[in-house]
């Protein structure tokens, strides 16, 4: 039988365009500094560092585990770096919940982070055509017309993204940590914004992000004394798909749906939408809200969109998404997972202050990274399994 896992500490750092006061080691070191106070314990009470990071050729800086070792308190313990593109933040959650669980470590420290003012992103993630000049189009170029093809096929209104964008954006402003925090951000604002990507404009895509997070996870029986109850890890899933293949469906991905089928069925949820008390999710354009949606088996498939319609999403809705402000306002790609893992915790233990959801006892986080291909989940409780 698998041992219990629990979060009992959590920490990140402020996310924003440019920590020239830190560097990477800082960063990190920050978040976990957090996280164990959080949790009431220090470096030594620490058996095992699990560290996750989008690519390495986004900063330059190769096998960055290695050298973040001091930093992390990791010299003389076991050390294991996680990558899966932009979901890694999850998969690296997931990595140090399963060494609990399996009993090989009672207490596990993770960390993701990302350093964008020192990368390049949308160099890296521009798809190098043999022979053919490269567009420079990033990620925006890449998903822009799977966005298209869902607003097709489902007949969603054009302001669909830009609710999504004023309604997250507007959760920001009760996040302290988050990085996109305008108060003066409106509907007119966001539709005259300037269009990158048709139909992606400016103020519906994510920023890029200076920033870490960090968990603590302890087994059952070496949970330490703290502030807050701990946050209960009743399932974990992780499914992913190749780039591309034949019959593809790529507005609705197949990982996408059987991670979600794979993380309710282990946490013997059978109505997703009822039970779940509020989601953290990856949507690092507007219009991802509405696909995921679906994709998570909250709503029948063309008619996510009008759970953004009715208000179901907002912080009062019967399904509040995104509470931090999500990827839209905050994106320090490696940490991205990890925090919608963090809030969805945050969430249930009760610590999540002006964005705290009445009563939220099951919460689901969600992150998904390279060409809508990798996905992590996990259901956390305020409940012992």
């Amino acid at each position: 039988m698998a041992e219990r896992c629990a979060v009992v500490g959590i920490g990140q750092t402020h996310h924003t365009a440019r920590r020239d006061d830190v560097s990477i080691a800082g960063l990190v070191r920050e978040a976990a500094e957090r996280a164990l106070a959080d949790a009431r314990l220090d470096w030594g009470d620490i058996e095992a560092v699990v560290v996750g990071k989008a690519p390495d050729m986004f900063e330059g800086v190769m096998m960055p585990e290695l050298y973040l070792a001091d930093a992390l308190g990791a010299a003389g313990k076991p050390l294991l770096r996680v990558h899966t593109a932009g979901s890694v933040g999850g998969s690296t959650a997931i990595v140090a919940a399963s060494l609990v669980q399996a009993g090989i470590h009672r207490r596990v420290l993770t960390v993701a982070f990302e350093k964008q003012s020192e990368s390049n992103a949308m160099w890296a993630l521009t798809v190098k055509t043999p022979l053919q000049a490269a567009v420079v189009a990033g990620a925006g170029g890449y998903f822009a017309p799977l966005i298209r093809a869902y607003m097709q096929r489902s007949g969603a209104p054009d302001d669909t993204g830009i609710r999504v964008a004023v309604k997250d954006r507007a959760n920001a402003l009760k996040n302290p940590y988050a990085h996109v925090r305008d108060a003066t951000l409106s509907f007119d604002a966001v539709a005259a914004s300037p269009m990158l990507w048709d139909p992606i404009r400016f103020h519906e895509t994510c920023p890029s992000s200076d920033g870490a997070c960090a968990l603590v996870l302890s087994s059952d029986a070496a949970l330490p004394e703290t502030a807050h109850p701990p946050a209960w890890v009743w399932s974990t899933a992780m499914r992913s798909e190749p780039t591309q293949f034949a019959g593809q469906e790529k507005v609705n991905p197949l990982a996408g749906r059987a991670c979600a089928k794979a993380v309710y069925d282990k946490a013997g949820i059978r109505d997703p939408r009822r039970e779940i008390d509020c989601a953290e999710i990856y949507v690092p354009f507007s219009w991802f809200e509405p696909m995921w949606m679906e994709n998570l088996g909250f709503a029948p498939e063309g008619s996510g969109w009008r759970m953004t319609y009715e208000g179901a999403t907002a912080l009062d809705g019967d399904l509040p998404v995104n509470m931090s402000g999500g990827v839209l306002s905050s994106n320090p790609i490696g940490a991205s997972g990890m925090l919608r893992f963090a809030e969805a915790a945050l969430q249930v233990r009760g610590q999540a202050g002006e964005h705290q959801v009445d009563g939220a006892r099951t919460a689901l986080g969600h992150a998904y990274g390279g060409g809508s291909q990798f996905f992590a989940m996990w259901i956390v409780r305020g409940q012992r399994p």
